[in-house]
């Protein structure tokens, strides 16, 4: 789990951390209970590297 924290980091994955962090520091200070748990979401996203910040919504276009 070490490893996966300190490897792989993308500039998605860079601004999704950002974006969290910010979102929470707001709504924290806003007392906004779900909008905590929704920047937690994106903030954990960032850092953890799942959903769309590992990739993973990307759309394969094969040429033909």
């Amino acid at each position: 789990m070490i490893k996966h924290l300190f490897k792989g980091w993308t500039t998605l994955r860079i601004i999704y951390l950002l974006i969290g962090l910010i979102l929470l520091i707001h709504t924290f200070m806003d007392s906004q209970i779900i909008g905590v748990l929704l920047s937690l979401y994106i903030l954990f996203m960032g850092l953890f590297g799942f959903g769309c910040a590992s990739g993973n919504c990307t759309v394969n276009q094969n040429k033909k």
